[in-house]
């Protein structure tokens, strides 16, 4: 755990750093303003009124910041000391290295966050355990992860992007997060697609195969991933990256 650190502190890996220097970088900040306003809706359609928000995960705190200026009450965890630092700045209040810190062991939340996380924790099931715990009677988690299974995966194979390893130390289909989340007596009520990811995935990996990003080929395969990917249904959903919204059994 502790070698895999220096693998978050490089420049490419963009959530852990503010600067948007290069295109992905401008790209990626630019999408990323846009869908913290779309998970804001999609909370406040999730739980009336203002509530309690736990981001595990945190980065640079920018999600927190808005959630906060809504009206809700935040706490945030940030393993990376760097971005940990940025986060507790911009949110005005202490983010926390580990959810085992004592003063989020000691609360239990409406809305616990793990935006592109839970692939990268190193104790999976015991994460799951301390999801469940603290989550309020009626609460809900809300977890997005890549998604193996999506059309612009098969169409990179082992150059798609979120593979991302080893920073990625798993992977989950829609079938094996319903297993996951039922060991722990938790249920998936209903999944979301992440429109965006398909077309930024494409360009890394792009990137990744070919040394330099191909936008015609990112933008080709991520209108093909969304299209194929689109459903009416929960069940049909497959795009690149999915959110998972969860509840207590």
């Amino acid at each position: 755990m502790e070698e895999i650190g220096a693998y978050y502190q490089s420049q490419d890996y963009i959530s852990h750093h503010d600067e948007a220097k290069d295109l992905m970088s401008r790209i990626y900040t630019a999408v990323r303003n846009y869908t913290i306003g779309q998970k804001i809706k999609l909370i406040t359609g999730l739980h009336a009124g203002k509530g309690s928000l736990l981001d595990i995960g945190c980065g640079t705190g920018n999600f927190l910041q808005a959630v906060k200026e809504t009206g809700w009450l935040t706490a945030g965890a940030e393993p990376d000391g760097g971005a940990r630092e940025i986060a507790a700045k911009r949110i005005g209040e202490n983010v926390f290295e580990s959810i085992y810190a004592n003063e989020l062991t000691a609360q239990k939340y409406d809305v616990i966050t793990m935006w592109h996380v839970l692939e990268h924790v190193h104790l999976l099931n015991e994460t799951i355990d301390w999801l469940a715990e603290h989550l309020n009677p009626n609460g809900k988690i809300i977890i997005a992860v890549p998604n193996p299974q999506s059309p612009d995966a098969t169409r990179y194979s082992r150059f798609w992007a979120a593979y991302d390893v080893p920073r990625h130390l798993y992977h989950f289909t829609k079938d094996s997060m319903a297993l996951l989340m039922k060991k722990h007596s938790l249920k998936v009520d209903k999944i979301h697609p992440m429109w965006f990811d398909s077309f930024y995935v494409s360009m890394l990996s792009t990137k990744y195969k070919a040394k330099k990003v191909n936008l015609f080929d990112s933008i080709k395969t991520g209108l093909m991933s969304n299209i194929k990917g689109n459903s009416s249904t929960s069940e049909g959903l497959n795009t690149s990256s999915l959110i998972y919204i969860i509840s207590k059994i």
